[in-house]
């Protein structure tokens, strides 16, 4: 797929559009030359603590809903720096063409500098604020616009979990 193609899978509700995120969530980054490689670093060093967590864990044989929820975080993390590390290595700079894989002049950025692919796009409600709404009023509004990919939804479902076990499961601790 070229940068910004789109195929609707359920009309307008559930749209496969295909984007690069070159930071963190939202399209956040930090500044400077140095900021993607700081980031990719720093994830490198929270996915090895949650993985270590993780075995913990299972060696203290805790309540299996904290075992998937952090299962899933450490899935969706290693995902995304796995994308990271090696998305710019494989692929070639496309603008808006589809990209060459393993191109002879190698991939658009070095190991850690690459871009996360996201795909999943859930535009739910269109619609414009009312006139009598005080600062948006009658400007078009979208509800649910950012482009996510699994192991975003992973991560957000593990952390989701968490906060079950946290506030259902574990009230008396």
């Amino acid at each position: 797929m070229y940068l910004g193609q789109e195929y609707s899978v359920f009309g307008n509700w559930f749209i496969i559009h295909f984007t690069e995120n070159e930071g963190m969530a939202f399209g956040l980054q930090f500044a400077g030359k140095y900021g993607k490689l700081i980031l990719s670093v720093f994830r490198i060093f929270a996915v090895g603590a949650i993985g270590w967590y993780l075995y913990t864990l299972t060696k203290q044989k805790s309540s299996s809903l904290l075992i998937v929820s952090f299962a899933l975080i450490f899935a969706g993390a290693l995902g995304n720096i796995i994308d990271s590390a090696f998305y710019g290595l494989i692929f070639n700079e496309r603008g808006f063409q589809v990209a060459s894989f393993m191109p002879s002049e190698g991939g658009y950025a070095g190991l850690l500098y690459g871009k996360v692919v996201d795909m999943l796009y859930f535009p739910i409600i269109h619609g414009h604020f009312p006139s009598w709404f005080p600062f948006w009023k009658n400007e078009a509004y979208l509800f649910f616009s950012p482009v996510f990919n699994i192991a975003d939804s992973s991560i957000t479902i593990g952390v989701t979990l968490m906060f079950i076990y946290q506030f259902w499961f574990k009230k008396d601790k």
